[in-house]
């Protein structure tokens, strides 16, 4: 779909300087620009490039004056990343825009759905399932028995949806994502392991996104849940009965052993580890590659393995990389000593 400049004028309330009738298909950064493309000049460093960019249209900044010939039709905003983000999400939402119910795919009879839904190829649709309005369900995607999706929730293509579990309004769901798994509950019987029934389901309270791969385990009684825009990476493992707050974000490979909850507002980078059955205060921040072991108080910042206080870890590498230098100091002054002592 192309769109002039004009029009990207008038939905970002910019002015144009340049030709209105010049029309993009696509998207481009500005170094990276070609002919039909759009980008944005945002960073002054970058501001070279606005010389040299086979972009047709660039978005700037109100106060850019450019101090040589340009090529490019430029639109004027006040906030150019801002403004080039929301044209991205205007696209995005047009090049997305699916209804209807394809064939082959299956609906139970029993099941019910809103208005102005999709429901792709090769789709299956649980017995009594209850779908929302403009609900996107992509292609090879499971949706089990009694689940509950809300308004405007999409979900990509081969997601899964076990039996029972509940699904907010405006939430994202992305491909391969599997939410109400089985939580691994197993109890000792002699010299093996007895399965534990996992009877709970998951929540996911509005605004929610789940990445690509990530495992959302039921509870084994009551609920899993995500609260209000939590926002989760790809790959990401939270087991049962966890309780994630409103608004934190949790970046790749990030595991969550059972029953931890989580506070509100807190960020969780990749990789990190924690066990189960703690609590993790409000506004908390754990760096990459960190295993938490302990209750965490609100406002803390960690590093480590075992994680403690971000400066304290900071202070303590900066002691343990020249561990070895420090070692020959204490060698050589053990010599010292037991030589004045001879």
């Amino acid at each position: 779909m192309k769109f002039t400049a004009s029009q990207i004028a008038e939905i970002l309330n910019g002015k144009i300087e340049g030709n209105p009738d010049a029309e993009v298909d696509k998207a481009s950064k500005i170094e990276e620009g070609t002919e039909g493309s759009i980008a944005f000049l945002a960073n002054p460093k970058y501001n070279s490039y606005i010389y040299s960019t086979q972009a047709t249209i660039c978005i700037v900044s109100t106060d850019f004056k450019p101090e040589q010939e340009i090529n490019t039709t430029l639109i004027k905003v006040d906030n150019p990343r801002q403004a080039f983000s929301k044209l991205l999400e205007i696209y995005n939402q047009v090049k997305m825009d699916r209804s209807g119910i394809e064939e082959p795919c299956f609906v139970s009879s029993s099941a019910k759905y809103g208005k102005d839904i999709y429901i792709g190829a090769f789709a299956y649709i649980g017995k009594n399932v209850e779908i929302g309005d403009k609900v996107k369900i992509y292609p090879n995607s499971y949706i089990g028995d009694n689940v509950k999706i809300g308004n405007e929730v999409t979900i990509f293509a081969g997601a899964k949806i076990y039996s029972e579990c509940q699904v907010g309004n405006h939430c994202t769901i992305h491909g391969g994502a599997i939410v109400g798994a089985d939580g691994f509950g197993y109890a000792p019987d002699g010299d093996a392991y007895m399965k534990v029934p996992q009877i709970g389901n998951v929540i996911l309270e509005d605004d929610v996104e789940i990445g690509a791969g990530t495992t959302i385990d039921r509870a084994t009684m009551g609920s899993t849940i995500l609260r209000k825009g939590v926002k989760l990476d790809n790959q990401i493992q939270i087991a049962h009965n966890v309780e994630i707050g409103e608004h934190t974000v949790i970046a790749a490979q990030t595991g969550i052993a059972g029953s931890t909850k989580i506070g509100k507002h807190c960020m969780i980078g990749g990789q990190v580890g924690i066990v189960g059955h703690i609590k993790i205060g409000d506004r908390v921040k754990i760096q990459a590659q960190s295993g938490i072991g302990r209750d965490v108080k609100d406002d803390e910042t960690l590093q480590g393995s075992p994680a403690f206080n971000y400066g304290d870890y900071n202070k303590s590498y900066v002691h343990f990389k020249n561990l070895p230098k420090t070692m020959e100091k204490i060698d050589e002054l053990e010599k010292k000593l037991n030589s004045h002592e001879q």
